[in-house]
């Protein structure tokens, strides 16, 4: 059973269940009302013969007058006993000629009105059993002399119950059936949009293509967020497939490369029937080249599936800024390039520590490679409320705008022939931005043609501070000091330059 039918089904049985409540609770209604008329008119009845009959009393002997107008009783719908307390039939009337006894036998001896019940040749009676009353001339107190009993046929009463339930259960089943059609409109007009949108999704998936979109239903109801959600999941997937792609396409072109060159210089060397130690510099180069490759790899296709557990601790920011900083220095000096430290602000974070260095070194090496012999890099820490601010700026080329959004993908390069000359595989900044997002924290690009670019890193920074008491600056032998990477105050700038440069 579909669930649209389950559904409409249901729909249908609750609300033929409520109106069932409603009607047993009329016919219960009907039910009484209509035994209340048929008593009253029954007491009614018996109070207009007990009002017109007289009572004589000779010693024990008790006589009965009743009136001589008994039109009432000529219908054969209506019968009237009278007996004395010894239960002595005193009187009767003509349709009860046949009845052997009491119509009442449980009313009998009872001091107010009863109403029952009886079965009379196969028919049922309703019975009132009024005692009758005199009052004593010695005594004020009445005295019981007989039962007058008052009955009159049910038929009319059960006749009109049974028409009342056929007419009720006629109309709970076209309710039912009205309900089953009314539910099966309102389900598939509620249903129907999940239906194409089912539909969709099937076509979607057989024709993989992810490009296609569920129809807007305009809606602002569940359906329409559902849609929405669909459509989003549709978009992500999408992009999750082309990154896939992308990345399959990149990394056989990656590999490709130094395998080549590798299987190149083998060939050589099997020709040759000797040794090249130039050629085996080339392939630990480009051994070398594919094991950071296939590390970086690794690294992220494990930060995907969250099985990269970080190593957290209390680190002081500003001393792996330093050691990155003199990590660095002697690849920019290579460069003819100043590496300059603007900002230091002490600032302990939670993190790892491998892993924030990982960041600093992956952002000045794109730095140093990209900026011009002469050029200077800039570098900051700074404290901005509950953040670290953590800046990089070069004087290199810059990154065109359209380049800008898709600087943190994966093999992802703005000029793909000099970074592949300069060793790079495009995952840099990918792991970057993983990093920084595993910590909490951001990493932002902000770059202008021909005037440089700058990356900033924000992480949470603990709420406590401290000052760093720099060492003393020792003079140099020919009077000059160097300036130590030791910053003391908050906007300090130094850089680091060869005694021998002649500067």
């Amino acid at each position: 059973m579909s669930f649209r039918l389950r559904l409409t089904v249901f729909y249908a049985a609750i609300l033929t269940g409520f109106f069932l409540c409603f009607a047993l609770f009329s016919y219960f209604i009907a039910q009484q009302t209509l035994l209340n008329v048929l008593d009253n008119n029954l007491e009614e009845t018996t109070l207009r013969v007990v009002n017109s009959t007289n009572a004589f009393r000779n010693g024990d002997i008790t006589l009965l007058r009743f009136p001589e107008d008994m039109g009432v009783f000529q219908t054969g719908t209506m019968f009237m006993m009278a007996v004395d307390k010894q239960g002595n039939i005193l009187t009767r009337t003509p349709n009860l000629e046949g009845f052997p006894g009491l119509l009442d036998s449980e009313g009998y001896n009872a001091v107010d009105p009863v109403y029952s019940t009886v079965i009379y040749s196969g028919q049922r009676l309703r019975v009132l059993t009024y005692p009758l009353l005199v009052e004593r001339e010695s005594e004020g107190a009445p005295e019981i002399i007989g039962y007058l009993q008052m009955a009159e046929l049910m038929n009319n009463y059960y006749r009109a119950l049974d028409q009342l339930g056929a007419i009720l259960m006629i109309i709970g089943g076209v309710v039912f059936l009205f309900f089953l059609a009314l539910g099966a409109r309102t389900t598939h007009s509620v249903l129907q949009p999940l239906a194409d949108m089912t539909a969709v999704s099937l076509q979607i998936t057989n024709a993989d293509d992810l490009s296609r979109r569920l129809p807007d239903p305009d809606r602002n109801d569940e359906i329409g967020q559902l849609t929405l959600a669909l459509n989003k999941t549709f978009e992500r997937l999408e992009k999750q497939f082309r990154a896939q792609q992308r990345l399959l396409a990149d990394v056989s072109h990656e590999l490709r490369t130094p395998l080549t060159t590798v299987r190149g210089h083998l060939d050589l060397m099997r020709q040759m029937g000797e040794t090249d130690p130039e050629s085996l510099d080339i392939m630990q180069d480009e051994l070398e080249r594919m094991s950071r490759l296939v590390g970086d790899l690794l690294l992220l296709a494990r930060a995907d599936g969250g099985s990269t557990p970080l190593r957290w601790q209390t680190l002081e920011l500003d001393t792996i800024f330093l050691d990155a900083f003199k990590q660095m220095k002697p690849l920019a000096l290579a460069g003819e390039t100043q590496l300059i430290i603007e900002d230091l602000t002490p600032i302990r974070i939670q993190g790892d520590s491998d892993k924030i260095r990982q960041i600093l070194l992956i952002l000045l090496d794109n730095a140093v490679k990209y900026t011009p012999p002469g050029g200077i890099i800039n570098m900051s820490l700074i404290r901005q409320g509950n953040e670290a601010i953590l800046s990089i700026q070069d004087s290199g080329p810059g990154i065109p705008p359209d380049h800008l959004p898709h600087i943190f993908d994966r093999f992802y390069r703005v000029d793909k022939a000099r970074s592949r000359a300069m060793g790079g595989s495009g995952l840099g900044l990918s792991i970057a931005k993983w990093v920084a997002e595993a910590h909490r924290g951001s990493i932002q690009v902000n770059s202008k043609m021909n005037k440089g670019t700058t990356f900033t890193v924000k992480l949470p920074a603990m709420s406590e501070t401290f000052q760093i008491t720099p060492p003393p600056a020792k003079p140099a032998a020919n009077g000059r000091g160097r300036r130590l990477p030791f910053p003391n105050l908050r906007s300090s700038t130094f850089s680091f330059r060869d005694d021998n440069s002649g500067e």
